[in-house]
């Protein structure tokens, strides 16, 4: 009986034991599949939902999610109670574009998507203004970060007054079950940003561009529900001592986002610029006529930009303009630029009628010296804004410098080094001249008009037809440095000789003849990282024996300037307690007073034809 029961204890205890080895086996088995239950996410997701003014669920509207690139990635409709939603969305920044009919599209851009979250967004849909708001980010099962440390803070009693500026979580235990809380409503003006320039110097306050600077420039931006943006912009001049009207231009501009990259404009400028008491006298023909003549341009342009295929986009637009100054003049301005990307840059191709347009080449993403790329936009509507009409007399009556331009360029870029080639074709009407001291003496008159900022006079030479082209490298030296040279053969205005066969206005147009000249440009570029300071310097080797210096009408984004440039924007450390921050800046140009052309009369008077004349410039920029 003993030996029986050893024999039965023995038994028992081994089929205990493969018991809990199977067990053991089993649960080492399954330990992986437990696991994968609930991975670890690494996309993301992005919902929302759609409904009227009226806070009505809208269903079946068009919901395009876009990435970067604005290429159409996903397409969804929303459901019966007007929600929908992306699923497996890679961590990046995307647009969304929602519509229906008979309310206005909704547009919103960056709407950055984050690994294991979740990004809420409230559309409200409308027949005016249309707005897309981001609501909430929470946290996905499984995913990369959890909120519990957000309430672990906010029991804490110390850290409790500090977190009462955060927004009001819904979820959150103890919030208030209003569907629509005061705090996930987005505020009516979004993006705002602006900024002042106050600049001074000796020399001309308009560039051989047409840019004029009269000492204190502002823009302001800003966006109203999201995709309907807001922009206003001016540059104001002194009051003259004698008193009566000032110097001054306005733009306003509003613009809409669309999908596809399209995203027209349309701009309202306004210019008034007083002619000193020299000028009066010389127009009304009597020193004791005090009737001063005023320059006032209203002009009314259209832009839009569309992505016109995978790797083309398309800017166009046109302007309206009326000039009013001793005559009444009204033109037409179209312009179109497109550029298709290739292997390794892109290739672009620009046309440009009446005036020019040299914030084509000007890229918003970059912003230029001394701005980020979020004023970039602000630095081209200044840009748009300071470019005055060229204009000029002709036996009495008012012209203004017009022209066709047609340009083509392709840029390669291989590793730190890029290759461009460009050409261009311009023909201009009433092409201007600058002539340094043209008194004394009645000299050209009906053809001469004094220039409104300096000592020097506009003189109408006519027609200007002309080719050139340049190819240039660019090598990146670091990451803030840029080296470029610049070889090219521009079309130029020279003259035929230094003397005047005459004393009329026809003979010095006579002397003037288009010329093809070699340039060679040597250009650098960079930012000093242990004091921000941002500076281009470019110096232009050429034959400086010509009135007009090259295309008056260049769209390219690195256009070659003559003689010794230099451009300085220096950060300044910033007041505390003031949003935004403080930038000094300094351009000189043309330092070494190159491409003064000297002419004489058969009666010995002497005449300066100056092709970009020198200046220096300086002033503070407050950007917010």
């Amino acid at each position: 009986m003993a030996g029986r029961s050893a024999k039965n204890s023995l038994r028992s205890a081994s089929v205990t034991s493969f018991v809990g080895i199977g067990l053991l086996l089993s649960c080492t088995a399954l330990l992986p599949v437990a696991h994968a239950a609930t991975p670890v996410r690494f996309s993301g997701e992005l919902g929302g939902i759609v409904t009227d003014v009226s806070g009505k669920p809208q269903p079946g509207a068009v919901v395009l999610l876009f990435n970067k690139q604005d290429r159409l990635l996903l397409k969804a409709a929303t459901d019966s109670i007007g929600t929908f939603s992306f699923a497996e969305l890679m961590p990046d920044l995307y647009s969304v574009q929602v519509s229906l009919s008979s309310f206005v599209p909704a547009m919103k851009e960056h709407v950055q998507i984050k690994a294991g979250m979740r990004s809420l967004l409230s559309i409200n849909l409308s027949r005016v203004f249309s707005s897309v708001q981001l609501v909430s980010t929470t946290p996905l099962a499984g995913g990369l970060m959890s909120d519990n440390w957000k309430w672990i803070l906010r029991t804490d009693n110390s850290l409790r007054p500090i977190l009462r500026i955060l927004p009001v979580d819904p979820s959150a235990p103890g919030a208030s079950k209003d569907p629509a809380p005061t705090s996930t409503r987005g505020p009516v003006f979004t993006d705002s940003r602006g900024m002042i320039l106050l600049s001074a110097g000796d020399g001309p306050q308009v560039s051989s561009t047409g840019a004029a600077d009269l000492g204190t420039q502002f823009a302001f931006a800003t966006s109203v529900y999201g995709g309907n943006h807001f922009a206003v912009s001016g540059d104001l001049g002194y009051a003259p001592v004698t008193g009566g009207p000032q110097s001054a231009s306005f733009r306003t501009t509003y613009s809409r986002d669309f999908a596809f990259g399209a995203s027209p404009a349309v701009s309202v400028t306004m210019r008034q610029f007083v002619m000193p008491m020299r000028i009066g006298q010389a127009m009304a023909g009597s020193p004791n006529d005090n009737t001063l003549p005023t320059l006032r341009t209203l002009g009314l342009s259209f832009d839009d930009k569309a992505q016109v295929g995978d790797d083309t986009n398309l800017e166009y637009g046109f302007e309206m303009d009326n000039v009013s100054f001793l005559d009444h003049l009204s033109y037409f301005s179209p312009y179109a630029k497109l550029t298709h990307s290739i292997t390794h840059g892109h290739v672009d191709i620009a046309w440009t009628s009446g005036n020019a347009r040299p914030e084509l080449g000007m890229n918003p993403a970059n912003g230029g010296l001394g701005y980020t790329s979020a004023d970039g936009d602000l630095q081209r509507d200044l840009a748009s804004l300071s470019m005055l009409p060229r204009v000029s007399l002709m036996n009495g009556n008012t012209k203004v410098q017009r022209g066709e331009d047609y340009e083509i360029g392709v840029s390669e870029r291989f590793g730190s080094r890029e290759y461009r080639v460009s050409a261009y074709y311009n023909d201009v009407s009433n092409t201007t001249l600058t002539i340094a001291s043209p008194y004394p003496g009645n000299l050209f008159q009906g053809d001469l008009l004094p220039d409104m900022f300096s000592n020097s006079a506009v003189f109408d030479a006519g027609k200007f037809q002309t080719v050139g082209y340049d190819a240039s490298v660019t090598q990146d030296l670091g990451q803030t440095y840029k080296i470029s040279m610049i070889l090219g053969e521009p079309g130029v205005l020279a003259a035929r000789s230094e003397t005047i066969n005459g004393t009329s206005a026809d003979e010095l147009r006579n002397l003037m003849e288009t010329k093809q000249r070699l340039a060679a440009t040597l250009r650098g570029s960079g930012t000093i990282k242990r004091s921000g300071t941002r500076f281009i310097a470019s110096y232009q080797w050429t034959n400086y024996h010509s009135a007009v210096p090259g295309p008056v009408f260049s769209t390219q984004s690195m256009q070659p300037e003559p003689g010794l440039n230099v451009m300085i924007r220096q950060p300044i450390p910033s007041i505390p307690g003031v949003p935004g921050h403080i930038e000094a800046s300094a351009e000189l140009r043309n330092l070494m007073a190159q491409g003064y052309l000297p002419l004489s009369t058969p009666g010995g008077q002497q005449l300066l034809l100056v092709n970009t004349p020198r200046s220096l410039r300086g002033g503070l920029a407050f950007v917010f």
